[in-house]
């Protein structure tokens, strides 16, 4: 379970450009639980999740995980309990080494290094057997620099490394904004997979109300800040692509900007 209580964020602050984006924010997230956060641009989802993971750092408040107070813990001890996948492809995966290097390094995130082989025949077999069902050709190609294959390739492959050891959290950033929409579909299912099979508790910033809707177990929507929408249950279930809409549309009108959220 995450819990975040009393954050407050500042960006620039004592300059005349200070900014309190988090203020009093309080969130508790079930384990098990798959959050869609959504919101126009600037409202704070990106800034949420690199809050959790430890990117920037809070100014006050307390975030934990399972019980264990995280918040002034460093990026990378996190990471231990957390996977993470970001929009851009390139950020999850080492574009100079091979698929199978990369699995490798994935393989053993947390552990120690000694001096036997980097990748032992035996795991090379395994990797192939866990990218198969994936059908997008990987196991043929752990030989290839990674820096070779397609960005839906690579997202597939940022997600599937991001879940090959144990984790608390899955982390989501945007990771099917920059693929076309055949391929942010297949990245979606294949998301859906893991979560399902693995019993992560997940959190995924989308502008596609769509996948907000048809995956999510709970929906947050965020404005400058702050949680303007939280259903989940029965609740989320009634919902439709349309309610979250006609929400934006109210938002945008309030603020000046008559263009629709699509």
């Amino acid at each position: 379970m995450l819990e975040m209580k009393h954050i407050y964020k500042y960006y620039n602050p004592g300059t005349v450009n200070e900014m309190c984006l988090f203020q009093d924010l309080n969130l508790t997230v079930e384990d098990g639980e798959f959050v869609a956060i959504v919101g126009s641009n600037g409202s704070g989802k990106t800034s949420l999740l690199n809050l959790i993971c430890g990117s920037i750092p809070v100014d006050s408040g307390s975030i934990t995980i399972n019980g264990e107070n995280i918040t002034g813990q460093k990026e990378y001890r996190r990471m231990s309990k957390i996977g993470r996948v970001f929009q851009n492809p390139a950020m999850g995966t080492c574009p100079s080494m091979t698929i199978l290097e990369n699995l490798a390094l994935a393989d053993n995130k947390g552990k120690r290094y000694g001096l036997g082989l980097g990748v032992q025949k035996k795991r090379e077999e395994h990797y192939k057997e866990m990218l198969r069902p994936l059908n997008l050709g990987l196991e043929d190609k752990l030989h290839v620099k990674v820096g070779s294959l397609s960005g839906g390739q690579r997202q597939a492959m940022s997600l599937f490394m991001s879940t090959m050891t144990p984790i608390d959290f899955l982390i989501l950033d945007e990771h099917t904004a920059a693929l076309d929409p055949k391929t942010a579909d297949i990245n979606m299912r294949l998301t859906d997979q893991l979560v399902r099979e693995k019993k992560l508790t997940s959190m995924m910033v989308t502008h596609n109300l769509r996948y907000a809707i048809e995956y999510g177990t709970r929906i947050l929507m965020m404005h400058q800040g702050k949680i303007i929408l939280d259903k989940k249950g029965e609740e989320k279930k009634a919902m439709k692509v349309d309610d979250v809409l006609d929400l934006f549309n109210e938002i945008s009108i309030e603020c000046g900007d008559r263009k629709s959220v699509v």
